[in-house]
């Protein structure tokens, strides 16, 4: 089964099936809907080398350094978006290493200001029980992850987790 039939087959406010569906900025289409600008909220960024699951997940050797960071979305003071991002360094274009390292720039704007070309590819999308305090309380999630590929290459891989609640009813 494909992503798209297994949005259709959720039961999800249309926003929230959108977001998880489109492949382009998740940013983006959070300001269209809320009418808010939407800030990013680092919990942690660090430079580490790729273990064997990274290494498979971004298809890079082991050994390779990755930025890995997660972060919170914000439009005014509602979290929409929880998201793990991996990122190879030796694959990053000039100049958008520094940009990746600041943690107040969505992936979506770094890549629009460095006009870089590239795919969204969708590899995974479900429900689960997301035991964390991202969205204040443990809660369900619709999770999905994808890779953001430039140049036939995983630039960015990323794990995105949208809380299922009414918030999605903007």
């Amino acid at each position: 089964m494909d992503v798209t039939d297994r949005l259709y087959k959720l039961d999800l406010p249309t926003c929230l099936r959108i977001c998880a569906g489109t492949d382009g900025s998740v940013t983006h289409l959070l300001e269209l809907m809320t009418k808010k600008h939407v800030s990013v909220e680092t919990e942690q960024q660090h430079i580490t080398r790729a273990d064997d699951e990274i290494a498979r997940l971004l298809d890079i050797p082991v050994g390779e350094q990755v930025n890995e960071r997660t972060v919170l979305l914000r439009a005014g003071d509602v979290a929409y978006v929880y998201a793990r991002s991996l990122a190879p360094i030796r694959q990053m274009p000039e100049g958008m290493e520094e940009d990746l390292m600041r943690a107040d720039i969505p992936i979506g704007r770094i890549m629009q200001k460095h006009n870089i070309e590239s795919r969204r590819e969708i590899v995974e999308i479900g429900v689960l029980n997301l035991k964390s305090s991202a969205f204040g309380k443990d809660c369900t999630v619709l999770s999905r992850i994808y890779r953001i590929i430039h140049d036939k290459k995983t630039l960015i891989w990323i794990n995105e987790m949208f809380p299922l609640d009414d918030r999605w009813n903007v």
